[in-house]
């Protein structure tokens, strides 16, 4: 009995989180906009505005998922009740077998309730947003390049994980061994969300395998992540402040890729910002990628600064200066994962380099809604 106790406590730990659930998806007037937006969407001529039409089905199917999710929560909630009245009604020996199956029911129900809650914190202008990733490689030249290809890896590993896709754009082998850098996108609702907590200097400490005496490196390479930004966004960018360049890509590819041109580096002049792309089969399809990326990076710049347009962004001095890091990753003398900005530590060192990152995303999503730390 007194596991079942346990076990009762532990579910009403839910109920609050529930009911915020409940508030925050606002359940009792979903109903009702859903029927609203279904009257719109049998009215005559509704599908004649191609873009209204299809912005009231993407709202409609928002507010159903949203109605559809609470009410699997609560049903849940509910039935693991009913599973513990029931079983408080058995012998010991029943009791017994009930109760594991009733823990995994109610751990199940925490791990749900508490991603649901950390989605309600991507309330960002570009949150729900695909992610772009580019990643430099810092001073030390093989290890750190080794450490750069390490990151791309596990955020590789994340992405599958959540069911993410990540696709790279371009990328710099190293001369012996590594990437010197890479650019790449990774698709999926509200990877922007997640991924904005990953930007900065990430730091390697580790025996390096490329040097013989056995001897502990510090390693350093540098995350910027920038939302993709819909097209409808306009950037005010001045044809004559880009410089295209173009070159033969030098990653794997097909032989249209590799024996044609069709690399695109864009250099935006007043910033000294560039993005290039490598991975698509046209001139045009990576020209199109490339300014993606420098639109995502200038407007990324422009709110960071808390600047009031574009053409106020100077240089970008600051950005690719190295700063203090924001994570720690050490393998030796100890292994360890930091987060310096919230204080979230692992000591699954390989866990976290085959994508175990959602401690870190989570607890920096927490700390920024509870201001404790500024984007």
């Amino acid at each position: 009995m007194v596991f079942l106790e346990n076990l009762k406590s532990e579910l009403e730990s839910c109920r609050p989180k529930l009911h915020e659930l409940h508030d925050v998806y606002d359940i009792d007037n979903c109903g009702e906009k859903i029927d609203e937006l279904h009257e719109k969407a049998a009215e005559p001529g509704f599908w004649d505005d191609l873009e209204r039409s299809q912005q009231v089905l993407q709202q409609t199917r928002q507010l159903e998922s949203k109605m559809e999710r609470y009410n699997k929560f609560r049903s849940s909630f509910e039935d693991i009740e009913v599973m513990l009245e029931m079983a408080a009604e058995e012998d010991e020996d029943t009791q017994a077998e009930m109760t594991d199956e009733i823990r995994q029911e109610i751990d199940k129900l925490q791990a749900e309730l508490e991603a649901a809650s950390l989605e309600t914190l991507l309330t960002g202008e570009y949150d729900a947003s695909n992610a772009i990733l580019n990643f430099h490689a810092g001073a030390g030249g093989t290890e750190a390049q080794d450490w750069t290809e390490m990151l791309i890896r596990m955020y590789t590993k994340w992405a599958d994980s959540h069911g993410f896709k990540a696709k790279t754009l371009d990328i710099l082998e190293g001369g012996d061994a590594g990437i010197k850098s890479c650019s790449m996108i990774i698709e999926g609702e509200n990877a922007y969300g997640y991924l904005k907590s990953e930007s900065g200097i990430h730091r390697l400490v580790r025996i390096s395998p490329f040097d013989s005496s056995g001897s502990r490196h510090t390693s350093f390479s540098a995350v910027e992540v920038m939302p993709e930004l819909d097209e409808k966004i306009e950037v005010d960018i001045r044809p004559e402040d880009i410089e295209m360049e173009v070159y033969r890509a030098s990653g794997a590819g097909g032989q249209h890729i590799n024996k044609t041109s069709s690399a695109v580096r864009l250099i935006h002049k007043p910033t000294g910002i560039v993005t290039a792309c490598q991975t698509q089969r046209s001139q045009f399809q990576n020209k199109d990628y490339a300014m993606k990326m420098l639109k995502a990076k200038l407007i990324e710049i422009k709110e960071r600064e808390h600047l009031e347009k574009i053409e106020d962004i100077k240089g970008v001095q600051k950005e690719i200066a190295w700063g203090a890091q924001i994570r720690s990753y050490v393998f030796m003398p100890y292994t360890l994962v930091k987060d310096h900005r919230t204080g979230y530590e692992y000591n699954n060192v390989n866990a976290v380099m085959d994508g175990d990152l959602d401690g870190f995303i989570n607890a920096y999503l927490k700390s920024l809604s509870l201001g404790e730390i500024e984007r």
